[in-house]
């Protein structure tokens, strides 16, 4: 409890909020004597999950909105910086990087396109339908593919 402690105050500490006063109220020592305070910090992580949520689903639909189908070089460019901005923070102790930079990478893959695929269903049906039209999204490849094929040999033989 101690260490998962610790690694919360550090990832408030690199998102640059004070946590020496919730030292006080929420540390596992004084948590485990009153269960008021247990139960305060468990609503607490959840209004905090609830509020993280929404500020991220908004955040990433106004890049989204802004920059059309450009977004994943929004994407791209935010996680770089995000990355340097730790590297550069923790640069003498990288041990103290890893949380954040795990952090980093959890939001980065999250709002990418197949998260927003499967997050949304990408359209009515079951995993059987997607598999499917993952198959027929090949197929159509494969086609376009040996089309290329065809046209390149037929212009190398000319």
């Amino acid at each position: 409890m101690d260490t998962l402690w610790k690694l919360w105050v550090d990832l408030l500490d690199v998102m640059g909020i004070d946590s020496s006063n919730l030292t006080h109220y929420f540390s596992p020592s004084s948590v485990s004597s009153s269960p008021a305070r247990a139960l305060l910090l468990v609503a607490a992580l959840l209004v905090a999950y609830w509020f993280l949520s929404v500020f991220m689903s908004g955040f990433f639909y106004i890049l989204q909105v802004m920059f059309g189908r450009f977004f994943w070089l929004a994407r791209v460019a935010l996680f770089a910086l995000s990355c340097l901005y730790i590297l550069q923070k923790f640069e003498g102790d990288p041990e103290k990087a890893v949380l954040p930079l795990c952090f980093i990478m959890a939001v980065y893959f999250m709002t990418g396109p197949v998260g927003a695929y499967w997050w949304k269903g990408g359209g009515p049906g079951t995993l059987e339908e997607k598999i499917d039209h993952l198959d027929t999204q090949i197929r159509l490849l494969n086609i376009r593919l040996s089309r290329v094929i065809e046209n390149l040999e037929r212009s190398s033989d000319q």
